[in-house]
């Protein structure tokens, strides 16, 4: 393959190296000439991952659904959107049903059990 080529990122407007190892690498893979430098190409990854809200499901538990809580009545935020056939607890209240159900470490032990 060619030697190395000059590349402008698209997101920076940086000039970066495309060495010919990393033409080798893409053109085995079938991926095309990259438009972003690396830390460009990182950055949009990791936003993508869920850093920032780039994810469609990052970005709704972020703002939250206010609600009511089932157990004490007060409002609360919750972290997804409800469906409205099971109860919804604030923090306080499904911390202290999880703890006294069991309902955490009894199906470990159960698990373990079968």
């Amino acid at each position: 393959m060619a030697g190395d080529i000059q590349l402008t990122c698209s997101d920076c407007g940086q000039d970066f190296t495309f060495t010919a190892a990393d033409q080798s690498f893409f053109s085995e893979r079938g991926y095309s000439t990259p438009k972003r430098c690396k830390p460009c190409r990182m950055a949009k990854k990791n936003d993508q991952m869920g850093g920032g809200g780039g994810g469609g499901y990052r970005s709704a538990p972020s703002q939250g659904t206010p609600v009511i809580c089932s157990g004490c009545g007060q409002p609360t935020t919750v972290p997804f959107e409800p469906r409205g056939d099971r109860p919804v607890f604030c923090r306080d209240c499904y911390q202290s049903r999880k703890g006294s159900s069991g309902g955490g470490g009894g199906r470990g032990a159960r698990g373990s059990r079968y």
